[in-house]
């Protein structure tokens, strides 16, 4: 519903995404209607439009004429051609016709106007069509030049072009930054010297935004400016235009952020088809384009795949409807050949390694795996390749069971530590970082910091909890300089196209550790660091204090874990294994194992071509359409708490119900909260232990009486609405790249109706049915199982721990249950399991127990189970536990086996030690 209110725009409120615009523009219509109509005026429109102008500035389309035609039509106060006008542009801006069609770009009434094709291809004839991008040219030269710029632009086009693009230009640095922030169709920057560096327009937070990004140059250079835009968009090719010392200037390593440097303007040719190259590289596919075209060709195939080229389908009388449902183009693209352009994924040497070398490049590692069976496999080659028998790893309990096994495959032994409990949601946080410290410094004090070899954590969780990924491995390297950090980002690959969130992933963190590694200043920070703590510092003061690494020690080790196909336009399964690792030669060979033993010798050829795809898609696209799912994120929050009936039975949890207030240093509480401005969030972000992804929303339904599981089958089963996890007493909603507002409309249709059908059996139900509907919601809210915390192996898996610490030989565990005669189950409710937690023997679990929810596993093979333990999965309701036979119980190892198992321990440390 409109508003008359029009509220005061600057141009650094670019944190609210490309509907925002659209948003903007819907408004003008509004305005201009209620013009024409008279029950609005020409100042309003005026206003409104005076406001949006300022940052349409950059952006191609509507562009300077049709802008100024639109001024001068409001100015000689003609609403009717105003309001013909805006609509026009709203419909182009909407559609996205103007990339295609030039009439959208014609200021004449009588203009033709082409309807855009809105259906996918294969709903209707659609023609080849170019895509289009925009380029943003920074220069010195007056503004009034710029039209006439622009039209020398134009006339460089031809009809041989690949793509088709506009120019936006600006005049100063603070301009270009909002530029690159505002506009999502950006694809290149030509910057020319010349430029000043301060925008007409008001920019509060732009310059804290800038100051906060270690900007060693303040001045108005192009190569500072190269380098500020890199870091915001790195995906942007970026062409410098100078009239100085261009041979000097290309001989600097810090222009190694420029693609390419220009002598003035003597090659404007060279330039733009240096534009429209740049574009290509990164709109180049190498496995797809040739599986395309493996696909045209004629092929006689006689090896085990008859469902390639697809006759055995198209020809059959009876499963000729899957052919008739997938298309042709699936099975003539299906091969089990690694020949004529296809390659090998176990030992890619052509287009599929060509693939994952753009991947490497899109995601900031150094080179990539391409995993077809998801990133549970890409967490289990991960741990098998960089772990042996008897390292230790710290690793979060709570993190996805493909974790655990890997410990189980490679013999490490984990050194489980806890995230902080959210009880009364039945959820985990994060790892907090004193809890990592305290870990490593227990194994320092007792001599065994050698043998920790990795920190495994997830980031972000499944709840949406963002380590300060740089944070924490820089103070792990203070203490251990040479760690390993394997990040599972399954759920956070989309954040490395987001200039806010992608300091948080494990490689974008690593490239600022690594920038600041190199710079001459580090090295000075870091003595003084290590002054102030003075000789030999206390486990204690290390612990408390925010400590800093030497950067001449650091060896550079990050892995992180990408679903794929969780947040991007990938095929299911499909994820990347992204390395960025200074001593990667040293386990190069244990990495082609671990593809050996993981990766199948069949891997899908689709698949493979959509993580190709899925890297160009991100690459060219993905900074606006990352902008615009967290605007989805924002806007279901929005509507569930403006809403006074949804709100009574509904709510998505903020930062002060999910994080800690000890983790927000900065006060930040929640995205929507009263006074809060993108100031504080860019704080938080910078300065917190934890940030929430705005993007996973935990919707509480408790209050409405339904529990998480339950919740989840009502959306699906009767209004078709599939949402992510679930809790005790609430359910997941995870915005992504494929949303609309459409969606967003439907979701808060569904919850309002709900909630009336909530309040009208209440009122029809009288006193008893409130009273029963209370008891639901208290047990849901309030009567919630305290959350158990991992206990310690046993004594007979517990190899040669220390004192201090709880890790364990988890293989020895797992293999224990392999042996019949060495185990016995037992009913969860018998009495003989209260009666051995009181008296003994230990009850020792001889698998994983994983509830779902909550998904962490709550038993580990060779943990000893606690009454907590117990007393959670009495009080549990769900229907789905993982390693649980609920027909025979527990399966646990039986004392005597576990008798054996010490004893043999002993004697064999007892040797060792004599040995020594």
């Amino acid at each position: 519903m409109a508003t008359n209110k029009v509220e005061e725009r600057r141009i650094d409120q670019f944190f609210s995404g490309p509907g925002a615009r659209a948003d903007e523009w819907r408004g003008l219509v509004e305005a201009a209607k209620g013009w024409t109509s008279g029950s609005g005026d020409r100042a309003k429109f005026e206003q409104r439009l005076s406001q949006l102008a300022i940052t349409e500035e950059y952006h191609a389309y509507p562009g300077p004429r049709v802008m100024a035609v639109l001024k001068e039509r409001a100015s000689a106060g003609d609403a009717a051609a105003v309001l013909a006008l805006v609509m026009r542009i709203t419909q182009s801006l909407q559609t996205r016709s103007f990339r295609q069609h030039a009439g959208d770009w014609d200021v004449h009434e009588d203009a033709e106007i082409e309807m855009p094709d809105l259906l996918p291809p294969g709903f209707g004839d659609t023609a080849p069509r170019r895509p289009y991008f925009e380029t943003l040219i920074v220069t010195g030269l007056p503004a009034t030049s710029w039209p006439n710029l622009g039209a020398e632009w134009r006339k460089l086009r031809r009809p041989s072009d690949a793509f088709v693009y506009e120019p936006v230009f600006v005049g100063n640095f603070e301009d270009a930054f909002c530029g690159a922030m505002l506009n999502p169709d950006l694809a290149a920057v030509i910057i020319n010297e010349g430029f000043t560096q301060r925008s007409r327009h008001d920019a509060p937070i732009l310059r804290s935004l800038t100051a906060s990004m270690d900007r060693k140059d303040t001045g108005d250079s192009a190569l500072a400016l190269a380098k500020t835009l890199k870091r915001i968009r790195p995906e942007l090719d970026i062409y410098l235009v100078s009239n100085q010392n261009v041979e000097e200037l290309a001989g600097n390593s810090e222009a190694d952020v420029v693609r390419r440097i220009f002598y003035s303007v003597e090659e404007l040719l060279e330039l733009h088809l240096a534009i429209l190259e740049g574009v290509q590289d990164r709109y180049e596919t190498p496995f797809f384009d040739n599986l395309k075209k493996y696909a045209q060709r004629p092929i006689g195939t006689f090896h085990a795949l008859p469902i390639a080229r697809g006759k055995s389908v198209f020809r059959s009388d009876w499963i000729r409807d899957m052919g008739e449902f997938y298309g042709p183009n699936l099975f003539l693209a299906e091969s089990s050949a690694t020949t004529g352009g296809l390659d090998s994924l176990l030992e890619p040497t052509g287009n599929i390694k060509k693939a994952q070398d753009k991947a490497a490049r899109a995601f900031g590692g150094d080179r990539v795996f391409f995993v077809t069976n998801g990133t549970s496999t890409s967490n289990k080659m991960a741990v098998q390749a960089l772990l042996a028998p008897g390292d230790i790893a710290i690793v979060d309990r709570n993190c996805h069971k493909s974790h655990h096994y890997g410990m189980v495959l490679s013999g490490a032994q984990p050194l489980y530590v806890e995230a902080f409990p959210m009880t009364e949601y039945s959820m985990y946080g994060a790892v907090p970082l004193k809890t990592i410290k305290q870990a490593l410094l227990n194994l320092r004090s007792e001599g065994r910091l050698d043998r920790v070899k990795m920190l495994d954590l997830t980031n972000c969780t499944f709840d949406g909890h963002v380590y300060n990924t740089r944070r924490v491995m820089e103070e792990c390297f203070a203490i251990k300089p040479d760690l390993i950090f394997l990040w599972d980002e399954a759920w956070f690959a989309f954040a490395r196209f987001s200039p806010f969130l992608r300091p948080r992933t494990g490689m974008g963190a690593a490239n600022d550790i690594e920038a600041w590694m190199h710079d001459p200043k580090s090295i000075e920070i870091y003595e003084k660091h290590r002054a102030s703590l003075g000789d030999n510092p206390s486990d204690e003061t290390l612990l408390n204090t925010r400590l800093l690494p030497d950067p001449r020690q650091i060896r550079l080790r990050v892995y992180q874990t990408n679903s794929t196909h969780k947040s991007m336009s990938a095929i299911r399964q499909g994820s990347m294994l992204i390395v960025k690792d200074v001593d990667f030669h040293t386990v190069e060979a244990q990495f082609k194992e671990a593809v050996f033993t993981h990766a199948s010798t069949s891997p899908n050829q689709q698949l493979i071509a959509s993580l190709d795809v899925a890297r160009r898609q991100m690459e060219l696209e993905g900074y606006g359409l990352v902008a615009n799912a967290i605007e989805i994120a924002f806007a279901i929050r929005r509507a569930v708490a403006a809403n006074p009936l949804i709100s009574k039975y509904f709510s998505v949890l903020g930062a002060d119900k999910m994080v800690p207030a000890e983790y927000r240093a900065s006060g930040f509480t929640d995205f929507l909260a009263s006074g809060v401005d993108w100031g504080q969030i860019l704080k938080s972000l910078k300065e917190d232990e934890f940030f929430l992804d705005p993007t996973r929303l935990t919707l509480v339904c408790g209050r409405a009486g339904f529990d998480g599981t339950q919740f989840k089958g009502l959306l699906a089963n009767r209004y078709g609405i599939q949402v992510n996890k679930t809790s005790r007493n609430s359910v997941l909603i995870q915005s992504n790249i494929n949303n609309t507002r459409s969606d967003v409309a439907q979701l808060i249709r569904v919850l309002a109706e709900i909630s009336s059908e909530i309040e009208r059996d209440l009122a029809q139900g009288g006193p008893n049915a409130i009273k029963i509907f209370d008891a639901r919601v208290k047990s849901l809210m309030t009567d919630v199982p305290d959350l158990p915390n991992f206990s310690h192996f046993h004594d007979g898996f517990r190899g040669d721990a220390g004192d201090k610490t709880n890790e364990g030989d988890i293989r020895s565990g797992f293999f224990a249950a392999y042996d019949a005669a060495g185990c016995e189950y037992l009913r969860l409710n018998d009495p003989e399991i209260d009666r051995r937690l009181k008296n003994g023997p230990d009850l020792v679990s001889a698998n994983f127990v994983i509830p779902y929810p909550p998904g962490f596993p709550i038993m580990v093979p060779g943990q000893v189970i606690t009454q907590g333990a117990i007393d959670f999965m009495r009080k549990l309701d769900v229907k789905e536990i993982h390693g649980y036979n609920n027909v025979q119980g527990l399966k646990l190892v039986r004392p005597e086996a576990l008798t054996k198992l010490r004893d043999n321990r002993s004697r064999t440390h007892g040797i060792k030690a004599a040995a020594e």
